[in-house]
C-alpha cells in the first residue's frame, strides 16, 4: 500500500521580484533583486514557514504568494492556477481564498470604521449573507478570536497590540479562507501576548481546516508550530526542512548560525562559538556563486564562482551548498532544549491547566 502524496495547494515556479532603485543623468537604473527564482510547494492543511534576517525577502514573498505584489519572472499557482496572470476580476473572487494578517496590526486597520464594520466588510464583497447573518458571524469570529461581541462598537485605536491583532485575524477569517498568510503577525507583541496569538492560530488552524504560512526572523516562535520550515537569505531559500530535522540537526552553515542566536535559558546549553561576521552583502549587488559564501566558515573557491542549486538530500529535505556533507554531523548539540526536571514539568502542566480553566474573553481585555 503507498502513501498518499500531500496535495499541494500553493507553488512557487522560479518566483522573482525585482524592484527599481535610483537613477541618474549619466548613471543607469538600478535594480534590487528581493527575491531570486524562489521554487516552494506549500501543502494543503500544513504550517509553513519562511524564516531568515531582516532585509532577505521573506515579506516580499509573502505578498506574492497572495499576489500583493506581481512577480517580475515566474509564476504562482493556487490549486493548479496562476494567479500571477489572472485578471483583477478573477483575482477579486478568488481574494475569499486567499487572506493576510500583516506585522503592524493598526496600520492595517481603517481608524474611521468600527470593530464590527471591518470584520463585516470581507463579507459583503465574498458572500450574500443577509446583514442580520453577517452581524451574527462578526459576534461569532469575535468570540472565536477571544474578543467580547460588544467589541463590535468600538474602534481599533481603543484596543491593544495583542487585541488589534486579534481583529485582523478574524478580519481574515471573515471570507472563509483556505489559506492564511501571516506576515510576522506577532514580532510587533509582547512575549507574553504572542504566545496567547500563535496559541489562537493553532486553534483556528484545526476548526477552520486552514493552511498557513508565517513569516518570522524569531526561529524560537515559529517552532511551536510549524510543520515545515524554509529558511532564506538574500533572496534565495538556502535550506528547506520540516521543523524536527531542522531543529535537531541544521544542515546549512546559515541556518546552524540561525540557531546559535537562540537563547536558551541554562548556562550550560549555551554556545561560546563566534557568530557570523561580516555585514549581509547588499542586495543591488549580490555576491557572485553562492550568495551566503563571503560569511560562510567553510567556503571555498567553488562556492564564489559557481552557485549552488536547491537540491534533495534526503526525505523531505532541501539543501543550497556545495559541501553541506563535509560537515552534515556537526550540528551543534546545544540547539536541542535542555530537558526539564520533574519539578518544573509539574509546574507546567498545573499552568496549563489554570489556563484551559479560564474564560476566553478574559485574555488581553482592556
Amino acid at each position: 500500500m503507498s502513501l498518499r502524496t500531500p496535495e499541494t495547494i500553493i507553488e512557487t515556479q522560479a518566483v522573482t521580484k525585482r524592484f527599481s532603485g535610483s537613477r541618474g543623468l549619466f548613471r543607469p537604473a538600478t535594480f534590487v533583486s528581493a527575491v531570486n527564482a524562489v521554487s516552494l510547494k506549500i501543502r494543503r492543511g500544513e504550517t509553513f514557514s519562511i524564516v531568515g534576517e531582516s532585509g532577505c525577502g521573506k515579506s516580499t514573498l509573502a505578498r506574492l504568494l497572495v499576489r500583493l505584489l506581481h512577480p517580475s519572472e515566474g509564476a504562482v499557482l493556487y490549486q493548479g492556477t496562476d494567479i500571477s496572470s489572472l485578471s483583477e476580476t478573477d483575482m477579486r473572487r478568488l481574494r475569499k481564498d486567499l487572506q493576510f494578517v500583516f506585522q503592524d496590526p493598526f496600520s492595517s486597520l481603517n481608524p474611521r470604521m468600527t470593530v464590527g464594520a471591518l470584520i463585516e466588510e470581507p463579507m459583503k464583497v465574498h458572500t450574500s449573507l443577509s446583514r442580520p447573518e453577517r452581524r451574527q458571524n462578526v459576534a461569532e469570529l469575535l468570540r472565536k478570536v477571544g474578543l467580547r461581541p460588544a467589541f463590535s462598537n468600538r474602534y481599533p485605536h481603543e484596543f491593544s497590540g495583542g487585541q488589534r491583532q486579534r481583529i485582523g485575524i478574524a478580519r481574515a477569517l471573515a471570507s472563509g479562507p483556505k489559506v492564511i498568510v501571516g506576515d510576522e503577525p506577532v514580532s510587533a507583541l509582547d512575549v507574553s501576548v504572542q504566545a496567547q496569538v500563535i496559541n489562537l492560530l493553532e486553534d483556528l488552524k484545526a476548526e477552520f481546516d486552514l493552511t498557513l504560512v508565517l513569516i518570522a526572523h524569531d526561529l524560537a516562535v515559529i517552532r511551536h508550530m510549524s510543520d515545515r520550515i524554509a529558511v532564506m537569505y538574500l533572496g534565495e531559500v538556502v535550506e528547506l526542512a520540516p521543523n524536527e530535522a531542522l531543529y535537531n540537526e541544521p544542515l546549512h552553515p546559515y541556518t546552524q548560525a540561525l540557531m546559535q542566536a537562540i537563547p536558551i535559558a541554562s548556562p550550560h546549553g549555551r554556545s561560546m562559538d563566534a557568530a557570523l561576521t561580516g555585514d549581509v552583502p547588499s542586495p543591488l549587488a549580490p555576491p557572485a556563486g553562492c550568495r551566503f559564501h563571503p560569511r560562510c566558515p567553510h567556503a571555498s573557491s567553488l562556492c564564489s564562482t559557481e552557485k549552488p542549486e536547491l537540491t534533495e538530500t534526503g526525505t523531505d529535505r532541501m539543501i543550497a551548498c556545495h559541501h553541506w556533507e563535509k560537515f552534515a554531523g556537526n550540528a551543534q548539540t546545544h540547539l536541542r532544549e535542555p530537558p526539564r526536571s520533574a519539578n518544573a514539568e509539574k509546574r507546567f502542566t498545573l499552568f496549563r491547566e489554570r489556563c484551559q480553566q479560564q474564560e476566553p474573553t478574559t485574555a488581553d481585555n482592556p
